[in-house]
């Protein structure tokens, strides 16, 4: 099972990018696509506490922000002890 969890839709340039880093850096993830999962919308709403905007990134159900949240964590080297942790 995927640690990372990305919320998304099916026309998001960023949310490919996003997916495209992490496999560049071997990191797996489970993508929820909440343009067409009414569920999945619901969960990332309650779980950024209403943001709207995509791609959300969720490491072990703690959200993390979106794809600058990412690439900070990453380039502060904090990215490998979330995921390895």
């Amino acid at each position: 099972m995927a640690r990372v969890k990305i919320y998304s839709t099916a026309r998001c340039p960023i949310c490919d990018k996003t997916k495209t880093l992490l496999e560049k850096w071997k990191i797996p993830y489970e993508e929820a696509k909440v343009d067409s999962n009414h569920s999945a919308l619901r969960e990332m709403s309650e779980l950024t506490q209403g943001a709207r905007t995509v791609p959300q990134i969720a490491i072990d159900g703690k959200w993390i922000g979106g794809f600058s949240e990412l690439t900070m964590l990453h380039m502060d080297d904090e990215l490998d002890e979330l995921v390895e942790a």
